[in-house]
């Protein structure tokens, strides 16, 4: 569907180096009526799907962390950062891609997922939509170490930590990625796990 405050939308290409970076210029309708000329850069990455594990019994969940260069070049002194399971969809969809990103990145084959959240990323710049999942991990469903793809260059600590710890790390500051906030959030509110 095309917005009727939309017209002569121009997309000129500036990178495709690894996404695809767009410049677009338009003519945007104000809500007063009286049309102007914008100019955004666009974000092309695809869509991504993150998620919470988390065991019932032990009270614990599983988080990863890993170096984010962007986090690093914006205050992040080690550039580390602990976050949910994640990935981009690829051509897959979203249960299929956190099914296959579980394992890579923690070693747990998960067969069950509840997805409870879709949202836009950063929609100032990003056309990123992220899918947040939940799933109960048991350690019958190990089946591998995690740590991401060697063919990615991916080096992804694994981290079994405690709700309560988890929280705490929340409120203290040292968990700042938005996906883990709003699923550590979720399981709060829903009262899957103590804290």
């Amino acid at each position: 569907m095309i917005s009727k405050r939309l017209k002569n939308i121009i997309s000129k290409l500036l990178s495709d180096n690894y996404y695809i970076l767009k410049k677009i210029i338009f003519d945007f309708q104000l809500r007063n009526g009286k049309w102007v000329t914008l100019a955004r850069e666009v974000y092309n990455r695809g869509d991504g799907a993150g998620i919470l594990l988390y065991n019932k019994e032990k009270q614990t969940i599983i988080l990863t962390k890993q170096f984010r260069m962007p986090t690093y070049m914006n205050g992040n002194a080690d550039g580390m950062l602990v976050e949910v399971c994640a990935g981009m969809l690829d051509e897959d969809d979203p249960i299929t891609c956190i099914i296959r990103e579980t394992e890579e990145e923690t070693g747990f084959r998960v067969a069950n997922v509840k997805k409870v959240y879709e949202a836009y990323s950063s929609p100032g710049v990003m056309t990123e939509k992220m899918h947040f999942f939940i799933g109960e991990y048991t350690e019958a469903m190990k089946v591998g170490e995690g740590g991401g793809l060697d063919s990615e260059h991916e080096d992804i600590e694994v981290l079994e930590i405690p709700f309560k710890e988890a929280v705490d790390m929340l409120n203290s500051g040292q968990i700042i990625d938005t996906r883990t906030i709003v699923l550590l959030q979720y399981v709060q509110l829903n009262n899957l796990l103590k804290n």
